[in-house]
């Protein structure tokens, strides 16, 4: 995956810039998983030790946040919402098709590292349920039509 010395320079760098800030754990750690694309486990310690905190502290905050991962993800990222507005309009439905469409479940690749699926918790369109994003952009009223474009490589549509 990643060697420990670029890791180690990584953390280091980070570290650096970002140790006199209040709170620095969460800036660090997304600076890290910018850089590789997940949050090494070599990582771990040696920003734990950096801190002065435990790597049980640093573990704590990396497992609380669905945002840090620790393998990166596919060469796309599709987010459906599970909130409560979605949820009524069908989202328990779709998640169940999408999944078994990608043949995967939250948190998790496909085989062929093409789409990530993630659960979100609101993204904001209520009103346009169910909604999804795929990489970074946002789709309401979402169909399973939507989602094979998707996992066939297309896309959502305009």
């Amino acid at each position: 995956m990643t060697d420990d010395a670029a890791i180690r320079r990584c953390v280091s760098v980070a570290v650096a810039r970002l140790r006199g800030e209040p709170g620095p754990l969460l800036e660090i750690l997304h600076s890290v998983q910018n850089e590789f694309g997940c949050l090494p486990a070599e990582a771990v310690p040696l920003i734990a030790s950096a801190l002065n905190l435990s790597r049980a502290e640093v573990h704590g905050v990396v497992s609380f946040y669905h945002h840090f991962r620790e393998r990166p993800a596919g060469l796309g990222t599709l987010k459906l919402c599970r909130a409560e507005a979605c949820q009524s309009m069908g989202a328990d439905a779709l998640a169940d098709f999408t999944r078994r469409r990608l043949g995967i479940d939250f948190g998790q690749t496909t085989a062929d590292g093409r789409v990530t699926l993630e659960a979100v918790y609101c993204l904001g369109l209520c009103a346009c349920a169910p909604s999804a994003m795929w990489n970074g952009d946002v789709i309401g009223r979402i169909t399973p039509r939507r989602i094979d474009e998707i996992a066939e490589g297309a896309g959502p549509p305009a």
